[in-house]
């Protein structure tokens, strides 16, 4: 059984992530005024090809209510080579991404957060502490969710509430290490 990170790390500050858009970012120079969603994603699994749509509208959801999301890829292109920044570039071009896509080129930032698979989700909030961390939902399937974790979490914080639930198990495909 997969075990969650149940503490959050001293400092979730990334910066020097190359970019689809071809520069180099920084959570700072990304973040939103309310929240940041950080979801750790690979171009190749499947789980994470369910969720797409689903991320795109989150991020046009949110955005009004000073909350961004931001795609990062940990998985090793010499391992997985549909990882590489080329292929991530053709896939957020051929999905028409409306979010930030950033290559995590050695894994330090996925394993800085505790992630451990496709897709994993990090809120993160305005003072840049770990708020939520773990699934996006329930289901692989949009027309079966029972819960939603995610959006759930960023509408606690943006309301100001405590989280209601803090942390789920992530599920997905193994990140290539």
């Amino acid at each position: 059984m997969m075990t969650t990170r149940r503490t959050a790390p001293s400092t979730v500050e990334f910066e020097g992530l190359r970019g689809v858009d071809g520069r180099n970012h920084s959570l700072s120079s990304l973040a939103g005024a309310r929240a940041t969603v950080i979801v750790f994603i690979g171009n190749g699994c499947p789980t994470v090809r369910g969720y797409e749509d689903r991320l795109m509208a989150m991020t046009s959801a949110w955005r009004s209510s000073g909350v961004e999301l931001v795609a990062i890829n940990p998985n090793n292109a010499s391992l997985s080579p549909s990882d590489t920044l080329a292929q991530m570039v053709n896939r957020s071009t051929m999905q028409a991404y409306n979010f930030p896509y950033l290559k995590d080129e050695d894994g330090a930032v996925a394993r800085k957060y505790g992630a451990v698979c496709t897709p994993h989700a990090f809120v993160v909030d305005s003072a840049h502490r770990i708020a939520y961390h773990g699934r996006i939902d329930d289901s692989r399937m949009g027309n079966t969710i029972t819960s939603r974790d995610l959006e759930n979490a960023v509408a606690d914080l943006v309301a100001s509430r405590p989280i209601t639930t803090s942390a789920t198990e992530p599920f997905g495909c193994t990140i290539v290490w």
